[in-house]
């Protein structure tokens, strides 16, 4: 049953009076339910909880912090088809891409509860005390990962399951060790009443310390208090480069300044290599057709910029391109504010100087996105910034170069990016080795033919990029890796091995691979 209400730990909270509403962006029509938003006192006293849990939480062995997670999974899937159906009529996306991202969702749990049964997150290294070493003694230390802290998670509008209220950032923080509170999206209230209540009902099952998770409803100030909060440790946010970067320069701003982790804009640019191109260029044009389209195009990874040199061929994938994207029906988007962005954003580039509209551009109203596909040449793109900038949706861009020179500029000139595809055979990378080796600078994951959209949750993700794509390019929000973000070192030096960590101690009780001495091993240490 939905509440309406913020959830401060375990208990229901409405003190405020102003009231929120969800919508169907299918007909704009409103939800019965009233979500009640956040006061200051009471994301006061959700941070307060937050704080007040973590030693608590942190101390609680992995094994049962595991445990946890499998249970959040558990009773996400136990919240049955109701889940899903408003899910889908909060974002105008259909039940089955919700059966999918439910599946992603549990699954994203449960690997953060086998990489705490692992413990390869904890990168342990011990350097053992020589005592008698000359000219000066060696002590002992040994260093592993512990938490930071309360961690403050923004609910995507995109992935209201998966990059949301138990998503990728809210199971790595904590699989690490940290409490959460979740700020929900406006876009999908209901949704994340009942993920809230799934969560609550593990810590519950779980025996997990009051405070562990919250969930406040509200806007820009709510979520403005959260990253301001001297108790708050670490952010995470997936969203627009405009909300991420003022999430960021907020927290930059504080007395101690804690690191954001905003995935944010990517065009997501796909080199057409001439020998590849000129094999099949109507069944490229028509992958990526499908690839644009995929989602109303609103994923972070849609292929936004399609990039070949002048050709019949290319000549060939443009026209075979823009056809099948111009008979692709009109989608509902994920809500009014993303339809107005889109058709404002794309407005903007098609009125560029060189640039081509090859389809109709007319807004069909409704909230639906109308794909569209544009072409510019490759000087006007390069002396043009604003060309570079993601547009998201439906809609994707051809820049074509005159010659190699000019694609390896682009290649160069292009913003930080989540993706990079080169659509090549093996004798255009040999014959052009400069554009992979441009992308490897430009990019946190580089493709070798395929479309980028599709993001496999597992050990080798790296789902993050160079700025604009992320705050972080030394990070990612997918795989298991994304644990390292609510992690930090820490060294103990010359301590009594009783009172070691478990991790640490000589008898390697967690039976993990540790580097001792400069060795991976597992074995144990004689007493030292």
């Amino acid at each position: 049953m939905i509440t309406g209400k913020n959830y401060i730990g375990k208990d229901a909270s409405a003190k405020g009076n102003k009231i929120l509403k969800a919508y169907d962006p299918t007909d704009n029509s409103v939800f019965p339910e009233e979500f009640v938003a956040a006061t200051s006192e009471e994301v006061d006293q959700a941070v307060a909880k937050a704080h007040g849990a973590f030693n608590a939480y942190k101390a609680i062995s992995y094994e049962k912090r595991a445990q946890f997670l499998e249970t959040i999974a558990d009773e996400i899937m136990n919240l049955g088809d109701a889940l899903l159906e408003r899910a889908s009529g909060e974002s105008g996306l259909p039940v089955g891409r919700f059966q999918g991202e439910r599946g992603r969702t549990c699954n994203q749990l449960k690997m953060f509860a086998g990489v705490l049964r692992d413990g390869s997150w904890l990168d342990v290294n011990i350097d053992t005390a020589i005592p008698d070493r000359q000219p000066i003694p060696k002590v002992d230390l040994r260093k592993m990962q512990i938490p930071i802290g309360p961690v403050a998670v923004f609910g995507a509008s995109n992935f209201p399951l998966a990059f949301s209220t138990a998503g990728g950032d809210t199971a790595s923080a904590l699989a690490a060790g940290n409490p959460v509170i979740v700020k929900g999206h406006e876009a999908h209230l209901g949704t994340n009443d009942m993920v809230t209540q799934a969560v609550l009902r593990a810590i519950e099952k779980c025996d997990m310390p009051d405070g562990v998770f919250s969930m406040v409803n509200g806007g820009i100030e709510t979520g403005q208090q959260l990253v301001r909060h001297p108790k708050i440790k670490a952010v995470g946010f997936t969203g627009s480069l405009r909300g991420g970067r003022a999430i960021f320069d907020l927290a930059n701003q504080r007395p101690e300044p804690i690191p954001v982790y905003a995935e944010m804009g990517s065009t997501n640019p796909s080199f057409l290599m001439p020998e590849k191109l000129a094999a099949d260029p109507e069944g490229l044009a028509t992958t990526f057709a499908n690839s644009v389209a995929l989602g109303v195009g609103q994923f972070c990874t849609s292929p936004g910029l399609l990039i070949g040199i002048q050709s019949s061929a290319l000549d060939q994938f443009v026209e075979t391109l823009s056809g099948a994207l111009a008979e692709k029906d009109s989608v509902t988007m994920l809500n009014s504010k993303i339809a107005k962005s889109y058709y404002d954003h794309r407005g903007i580039a098609v009125e560029q100087t060189g640039v081509q509209v090859l389809g109709d551009a007319k807004d069909p109203g409704e909230n639906k996105g109308k794909p569209l596909t544009a072409k510019v040449d490759g000087e006007s793109f390069l002396n043009n910034p604003q060309l570079h900038e993601e547009i998201f949706g439906p809609f994707t861009m051809v820049v074509a170069c005159k010659d190699m020179s000019e694609m390896l500029a682009i290649a160069n000139a292009l913003q930080g990016q989540l993706t990079g595809t080169l659509v090549a055979t093996e004798s255009d990378i040999k014959a052009y080795p400069e554009i992979a080796n441009a992308l490897t600078n430009k990019v946190g994951r580089l493709l070798f033919n395929g479309v980028p959209t599709g993001v496999e949750v597992c050990h080798s993700m790296q789902h993050g990029g160079p700025y604009p794509a992320s705050t972080d390019q030394r990070t990612t929000s997918v795989g298991t890796a994304a644990i390292s973000r609510f992690v930090r070192p820490i060294s103990y030096q010359s301590w009594p091995d009783s009172l070691l960590p478990d991790a640490l101690k000589n008898s390697n009780p967690l039976g993990l691979w540790r580097v001792v001495n400069g060795e991976l091993t597992k074995k144990e240490l004689m007493d030292q």
